[in-house]
């Protein structure tokens, strides 16, 4: 359960966090001053700060630079009345994740809230390389093939350089996985690393998103707003899906690559910039360029280094591999023991074309383990979770009907509870609301409203079903 730090001298505003924050299944720490705040988190490890700027003794400030000091990848989200907007400015130009203006709308707050918890969640959580699925606890790039151990090496070689890197290769070939271990073994892991998706966030929001911008540039701009490449200053911007940017910004992102430099929406000051590029790809950028939809020269700029992801299909003998690190990462997950696979299982695996890559792998052993009944993966368990269509999530609801129907059909063979119908209900329900608080990370009211519960039933189901819940284990 992530652990929010609430800094404000108002103790009305302490205690309405509180209430918040808890509520949407957050764990709540509040501090009334500076001095308190940095007594905090040297005993308590938050994962998140928010702090107000101005505090009595030290100030907001000066707090945050202490704070940077203890903790660089610590994740601060700076509040301020308008008066004190400049300041809030300067603390995001030295790697504040974000600064909101007082009074706030609390929807948006708790975006921002989400995105900088994910943001230091990838700055902390290392991502190992070329290990054994049962050595490690970690995200990790798992493979022993020839492909995978080219893949390693130029993680190895390009990382202590400050050289662009473009990450190519099909869909869910973990692509950010590799963005997080070139960043991880840099001499930038200090600082910022900031993931930016070109096609989640829409077109007329991603220039102010990266280059930020000035009072007035447009109608709502009130104040100044830094870009993300101002706030990464120092450390790695990751462009995810970069092969979607819209032309119109293209030409932004060159000036960027060539002359180290940016301009803010609406602006004429030319900023100097100092971040590093890391940008991936699973459009064809060579067909782009001869359409008109992507610049050649930010092309060039970009593939300075490129490390091509191989497709699952074309690397079979690491798909065992795979399987038995994700059985091992869903049921500790999950709290259970892992049942372990069969032989059988994982040869019937390396005969599937995996159009959805290592995700989809991943979906599949996570399935094949909640229906299992505590024995071996086998052929059959798999079968029943895996599809040779296009894409599992075409095809979804069909494969867990029938998952449904097989599991029910052993039940009423050998039934083993006189209550079976209920035993049934519950046992759904039971794996039904645990994956839907995993999916939330253990927040509560996210997970009600996946759900389409109210948060007392949601409670009270949990109780009734002794679900434990699980969130993501903080490194």
């Amino acid at each position: 359960m992530s652990i929010i730090l609430v800094v404000d001298d108002d103790d009305q505003l302490r205690k309405s966090f509180h209430k918040l924050l808890t509520e949407e299944g957050y764990t709540v720490l509040t501090a009334a001053s500076g001095e308190a705040c940095l007594l905090e988190v040297r005993e308590k490890t938050p994962d998140l700060v928010i702090l107000d700027v101005q505090l009595p003794g030290i100030n907001g400030l000066e707090t945050f630079k202490s704070l940077n000091r203890i903790d660089p990848k610590l994740p601060v989200i700076i509040m301020t009345a308008f008066g004190t907007t400049e300041t809030a400015i300067e603390a995001t130009q030295m790697g504040a994740f974000d600064y909101v203006l007082k009074p706030f709308e609390i929807p948006e707050m708790l975006k921002i809230i989400e995105k900088a918890i994910e943001a230091g969640r990838f700055m902390r959580s290392p991502v190992d390389m070329d290990v054994s699925p049962d050595e490690t606890a970690h995200d990790a790039l798992i493979g022993r093939s020839p492909a995978m151990q080219e893949v390693y090496k130029a993680i190895g070689r390009v990382s202590s350089t400050d050289a662009t890197v473009l990450i190519r290769g099909e869909s869910g070939t973990g692509k950010e996985l590799v963005a997080r271990a070139i960043y991880q073994y840099s001499q930038r892991r200090e600082k910022p690393f900031l993931v930016i998706n070109c096609v989640a966030i829409p077109d007329t929001l991603l220039e102010s998103e990266l280059f930020g911008y000035e009072k007035g540039a447009f109608t709502g701009a009130i104040h100044r707003r830094i870009g993300k490449i101002e706030q990464a200053h120092g450390g790695t911007i990751f462009l995810d899906e970069i092969g979607d940017m819209p032309v119109t910004l293209q030409s932004k992102m060159l000036r960027l690559l060539q002359e180290k430099s940016i301009e803010r929406l609406g602006g004429r000051e030319t900023i100097p910039t100092n971040v590093r590029i890391i940008a991936a790809t699973n459009r064809d950028l060579e067909k782009a360029i001869a359409e008109g939809r992507f610049r050649e020269d930010l092309y060039y700029r970009l593939k300075v280094v490129t490390i091509w992801l191989p497709p699952l299909a074309k690397r079979s003998d690491d798909i065992p591999l795979l399987a038995e690190y994700f059985l091992a990462r869903y049921a500790g997950k999950n709290g259970i023991d892992n049942p372990g696979i069969t032989e059988e299982a994982k040869t019937l695996l390396k005969g599937y074309r995996w159009p959805g890559n290592v995700r989809e792998i991943s979906n599949v052993i996570q399935k094949a383990l909640i229906f299992n009944r505590g024995t071996p993966l086998s052929p059959e368990d798999i079968t029943l979770s895996v599809t040779e269509k296009p894409s599992v999530k075409e095809t979804g609801t069909r494969d867990l009907d029938e998952a449904l129907r097989q599991m029910i059909r052993k039940e009423l063979m050998n039934p083993s509870d006189k209550h079976l119908f209920d035993a049934c209900i519950d046992r759904f329900s039971g794996i039904l609301i645990g994956e839907a608080l995993s999916m939330t990370d253990g927040n509560r009211s996210r997970a009600a409203k996946l759900l389409g519960l109210s948060r007392p039933t949601l409670h009270a189901k949990i109780d009734k079903y002794k679900i434990r819940i699980e969130t993501t284990v903080k490194e």
